[in-house]
């Protein structure tokens, strides 16, 4: 190779790097805003469970005694962390997970590809007929929670268990609750409407 031809080379092996670049920076600055726009949108950061606390919300749902091939929903299942606990904790169940944005949808669209117990919907939960859960948790912010009670008070069947992570529900009946050790969120179980008057 002349030194003609070497430099015209290497000029467009540096030029392609520096497209490469520039598409690679692109799609990472769109992603980003992409989750902040829909933070902005939902109020909720796409936050995922650390595995202390989905084994806080496994053992409450335990707890609450479900059966082996309950419906349970994940209101904002995020990056898909607790789906897949639940999808291990509870085989025989199947696991709802719903998320509105996209990012964290199609992450966790593939992280729970090999698992048959999961189906994952994008949209808003509020917009979802959940009559046929038999369980709900949620991991979501505090805001939020006063408009959740109310849709879920609309849309449950009397005693549906509901675990909250973190950011609880105020004004509720809370049956139990695990906090444990370390830097995470507690957990309660409510049985819904959690005001004295279910189950």
């Amino acid at each position: 190779m002349d030194c003609h031809t070497r430099s015209a080379y290497l000029f467009k092996q540096t030029f392609m790097d520096h497209i490469l670049s520039v598409i690679a920076v692109v799609i990472i600055f769109g992603l980003a805003v992409s989750l902040l726009v829909f933070q902005g949108i939902t109020g909720v950061p796409p936050m995922s469970s650390c595995s202390g606390e989905a084994a806080d919300v496994i053992a409450l749902l335990k707890q609450a005694g479900l059966e082996e091939q309950a419906i349970i929903y994940e209101l904002g299942c995020g990056w898909g962390s607790l789906v897949i606990a639940l999808a291990h904790a509870f085989p025989q169940a199947r696991i709802r997970g719903i998320e509105m944005s996209p990012l964290p949808y199609w992450v966790a669209r593939f992280r729970t590809r090999h698992l048959p117990n999961v189906f994952l919907q994008r949209g808003n939960f509020y917009k979802f007929d959940l009559q046929d859960a038999q369980a709900v948790t949620c991991y979501l912010m505090i805001k939020t929670m006063p408009t959740l009670a109310g849709f879920l008070d609309g849309m449950l069947n009397p005693g549906t268990p509901v675990v909250a992570i973190t950011f609880w529900f105020r004004g509720r009946d809370v049956t139990a609750e695990r906090n444990g050790p370390g830097l995470r969120g507690a957990a309660a179980l409510y049985y819904w409407p959690a005001n004295g008057d279910a189950r």
